[in-house]
């Protein structure tokens, strides 16, 4: 009864256009009410302990600060900074790219807010240079990707507050692994680029060492920027709620004094803060009440038995469970996606021994893919909005295609070493 009553909840919620936390809610709530006695008041307490969590409260204040950062012009200024040094190298200001967007990652925590404020920058310079346009939104794609990995990120975030495991762990644990997808991407730009040199320009300016570290220095408040999102937390000044708040006092001077914020735009990065974090509450609210309502019926225990039965390893789980967000990244966004299967997905991967903290790493990296999945693909939508058309969703998909497959080496890779994404968490932090 119970699998039939999930089954077509979420059959409905994708197909009727209902939006997913409602699906989700109204799907945990006929399970409580009906299959677990009238237990519905359980789903209050769920939602108000999370919601209440301090942890949580980061969200919102996460959110705040990179819309901040989009709205106040600072990311053309680390561009501009950055692009000189690799206008001597294959793929030239394609490597600019995913190291702005690495970058803008490390204070901004969303993929498509990384994606739109780099690409709001690099997509006009570059057409205007004759770079190959789908190859740029391509490089773009791909580097917003990274913005959801490297800490603060929005989804780490979430999943410690939903799952109960250590912010600082997962943010320590994203830390590596982005590096590591940032380089692959660099050296696939490499390789495209001598394969096909037509896609970028004969550029024949290439500033002096001396003017580009120059340019370099000149974007220290950045670094400031950085410190106090992530440096407060690491060096244990600050809880990872508190160095949000400190991160969006930080994006206001940094934005006031050295981009160019004013007090229209940080009206206006406050109301579409709200309204995103509005839309991502929803889902954690119904998210929450189908967790609770598996939770109390035993659902994840029925199927480790069933896993158990099976006498599959736990790398055919994991198999299972990559291909699994293959298929939802077709038809949903990353977050909502993250959020309708933690609560089968996060237990039964730590009960075939997963360690939490890995498990949250690999679903971030999944969570990428989807974010270069058509139909939806929110990070191709995006930059082809930025470039009012001129790259179809076709053109856009296929540039981002080598970029696609790498982030699922990317996930072998950390498959066949966790400790790339362990080796901080434990050296820190201390082994579990």
């Amino acid at each position: 009864m119970i699998w039939l009553i999930l089954l077509a909840g979420l059959v409905l919620t994708a197909w009727s256009g209902v939006p997913i936390g409602i699906g989700l809610a109204l799907t945990g709530l006929t399970i409580l009410q009906f299959v677990a006695g009238g237990a519905s008041t359980l789903a209050v307490t769920s939602v108000w302990n999370v919601f209440t969590d301090f942890t949580f409260s980061a969200v919102p204040v996460y959110i705040f600060m990179g819309e901040i950062l989009m709205v106040s012009g600072v990311s053309t200024r680390i561009y501009n900074a950055v692009a000189p040094f690799f206008q001597v190298i294959p793929g030239k200001l394609l490597h600019t790219n995913i190291v702005v967007c690495t970058m803008f990652g490390a204070v901004c925590g969303a993929s498509t807010s990384t994606a739109a404020a780099v690409g709001s920058v690099a997509y006009p310079e570059l057409r205007q240079r004759g770079y190959h346009r789908p190859t740029v939104i391509g490089t773009l794609a791909a580097g917003g990707t990274l913005g959801l990995l490297i800490p603060p990120s929005l989804s780490l975030l979430i999943y410690g507050a939903t799952q109960n495991v250590s912010i600082g762990r997962l943010f320590l644990a994203g830390i590596i692994p982005g590096l590591m997808l940032a380089g692959i991407f660099m050296t696939a730009i490499w390789i495209i680029s001598r394969r096909n040199p037509a896609i970028t320009p004969a550029d024949t300016d290439r500033p002096a060492m001396g003017q580009r570290l120059l340019g370099l220095a000149r974007i220290w408040p950045f670094a400031f920027l950085i410190f106090a999102v992530l440096g407060t937390m690491y060096l244990g000044l600050a809880t990872a709620t508190e160095s949000a708040a400190l991160g969006v006092v930080a994006a206001i001077l940094v934005g006031f004094f050295w981009g160019n914020l004013t007090w229209t735009k940080l009206w206006q990065a406050f109301m579409t803060s709200t309204i995103v974090f509005g839309a991502i509450g929803l889902v954690v609210l119904g998210a929450l009440i189908l967790a609770q309502s598996l939770s109390i019926l035993g659902v994840p225990q029925q199927v480790m038995s069933i896993i158990q039965g099976l006498g599959v390893s736990k790398y055919v789980v994991l198999l299972l469970v990559v291909v699994i967000y293959l298929i939802l990244g077709c038809f949903f966004d990353g977050i909502s996606m993250m959020l309708m299967t933690l609560p089968l997905v996060y237990p039964v991967m730590a009960g075939v021994g997963f360690d939490p903290v890995w498990t949250g790493v690999i679903i971030t990296i999944m969570i990428e893919v989807g974010m270069l999945t058509p139909p939806v693909g929110m990070n191709l939508f995006v930059l082809i909005a930025i470039a009012n058309g001129e790259v179809s969703l076709g053109e856009a998909a296929r540039a981002a295609l080598p970029y696609w497959i790498l982030m699922l080496a990317g996930v072998v890779i950390l498959t066949i070493v966790p400790g790339i994404a362990l080796f901080l968490p434990n050296l820190v932090m201390g082994g579990r």
